[in-house]
């Protein structure tokens, strides 16, 4: 098994193979590309302006994260994200989200603080207007925020990329009426928590934010 290598993955993705990936993952994962359509790597790479070499290579690297399937003699079929990939996704961040607020309790700075509580304002302000793509876009961010203050590089990595695969089923349960209010009022709670430094309430209060979230899944059949 390869040792793996933070640096080596945060550098790749400004590499051409990285770019690829990065343009070919977030299509599969936005519904661009369907599951089981094929993809070609001569058309592939005839619309990113690229050689057929960093195509292949960032195929080969979405099917060791399961959105590709590579077929002998046949080519590459997108396999995307399952029901059970969702609801599996969401059980593991569950748990990771509240170590990430935990540590966060021992690391944010008053900057982040500061910028975390413009956050939840313009969540408010949003949320009463009903402005949906803004609230999906602030979400990500106090998401990020807090990755970023558990001062964990690599929880900081993988939950990123756990928040990456599930966007478009974000978009859909934060456009449920009261969802975007409800998450909101948890964001605040898990923040005054982390303000007070209370680890383990800030834990606790994480891991119920995301376990609401797949409850809200499960209600609109996603």
């Amino acid at each position: 098994m390869e040792d793996f290598d933070l640096h080596k993955e945060v550098t790749d993705k400004y590499s051409l193979r990285g770019r690829v990936f990065n343009k070919l993952r977030e299509d599969i994962l936005s519904g661009v590309y369907q599951e089981n359509e094929e993809l070609k790597e001569n058309t592939i790479g005839l619309e990113l302006g690229v050689s057929r070499t960093p195509v292949r290579e960032a195929l080969r690297q979405l099917e060791l994260e399961g959105l590709v399937t590579m077929i002998p003699n046949k080519g590459a079929y997108v396999t995307g994200i399952t029901q059970k990939d969702i609801h599996d996704i969401y059980m593991i961040r569950s748990y990771l989200e509240g170590l990430c607020a935990k540590w966060a309790c021992e690391n944010i700075t008053d900057a982040q603080i500061e910028a975390l509580d413009e956050i939840l304002y313009l969540s408010d302000f949003h949320s009463r207007r009903g402005h949906h793509e803004q609230l999906v876009e602030l979400d990500n961010k106090f998401h990020e925020l807090i990755y970023e203050a558990s001062g964990s590089k690599i929880l900081d990595h993988v939950l990123s990329d756990f928040h990456h695969y599930v966007e478009r089923v974000r978009k859909i349960t934060l456009s449920k009426p009261g969802r975007a209010t409800k998450s909101s009022q948890e964001h605040e709670a898990i923040l005054d928590a982390i303000r007070k430094r209370d680890g383990d309430l800030a834990e606790i209060l994480a891991h119920e934010h995301i376990i609401n979230t797949i409850k809200n899944i499960s209600e609109q059949g996603l």
